[in-house]
């Protein structure tokens, strides 16, 4: 399939525009902010071959667009997504090992490039996040639920070993006693065990999450986008020792001191306004 041209740049300051590729929608409810919906509902947004090709189409785009400053992932319906589509998992039983991890890797892969995006992402879990699905989540830099979501990766339970990194994204996001806890007895948590155990920040009425999170994306969307570029690779890569943070604090902070958005924050915090920034 083609790739579907998305907003360009240019058009990206003004808000309401939606592009819809097979089983996701890509929209710009505001300047700077972009919302990945998964859009295949009745299959509680299951991921199909085609909404994998779409949201190939989509980051490869998004990531192009320097205008885009957030991302927000969330799901259609009452799910934000069940996982791999087992009808695609379970389709070559007869494969061997090597051409399922060559297909899985690409799956995988196609996935976790949100990782590779240099703005900070957002999921919005709407329901139920599951397996894969719920990974997806975990690859975000922020992540908030609302009541009664059910997250979890029951890959034990179905006969399988855990994928989509999930053996990396768990114990990176919820420490390594949790994350064994919860990857080998394949149980599924919501609410407030969801906020404890550090799976999501909050837990909102089902009816606020999308205001709420719409809110954090355009604060994060009204910050300087180099300094919030370079501190959202260096949360994500993490440091391996004190020294390491260091070296790269003192890499980082003086290319932000020498931007002209750290003027204009610098005045508008004298002349008590809202700064804009321009990303030079």
């Amino acid at each position: 399939m083609p790739d579907q041209p998305l907003p360009s740049a240019a058009s990206a300051a003004s808000a309401g525009s939606t592009t819809a590729l097979p089983h996701l929608r890509v929209e710009r409810p505001a300047p700077g902010v972009v919302r990945l919906v998964l859009d295949n509902p009745d299959q509680r947004n299951a991921m199909s071959a085609p909404m994998t090709e779409s949201w190939t189409t989509a980051l490869d785009q998004v990531r192009a667009d320097d205008s885009v400053r957030v991302v927000v992932v969330t799901g259609e319906g009452s799910a934000f997504c069940s996982g791999g589509d087992t009808s695609w998992i379970a389709s070559e039983p007869d494969a061997g090992v090597d051409r399922l991890r060559t297909r899985m890797i690409a799956f995988y892969r196609a996935w976790l490039d949100i990782r590779s995006l240099e703005v900070p992402t957002i999921a919005a879990v709407n329901g139920a996040a599951i397996g894969a699905g719920l990974c997806v989540a975990l690859a975000c830099d922020l992540r908030y639920a609302a009541e009664g979501a059910k997250l979890g990766a029951p890959f034990v339970k179905l006969g399988m070993n855990p994928g989509m990194a999930s053996t990396y994204l768990f114990p990176d996001v919820v420490g390594r006693a949790h994350a064994r806890e919860l990857l080998l007895t394949g149980r599924l948590v919501q609410g407030e065990e969801a906020v404890r155990l550090g799976l999501v920040s909050r837990v909102l009425p089902r009816e606020e999450l999308a205001a709420a999170v719409q809110q954090v994306a355009e604060e994060i969307a009204a910050t300087a986008p180099i300094a919030s570029k370079l501190t959202t690779l260096a949360l994500r890569s993490g440091h391996p020792d004190l020294e390491a943070c260091v070296q790269w604090e003192a890499m980082a902070q003086p290319i932000t001191l020498a931007t002209e958005d750290l003027q204009e924050g610098i005045r508008a915090a004298r002349e008590k306004r809202d700064p804009v920034f321009r990303g030079r």
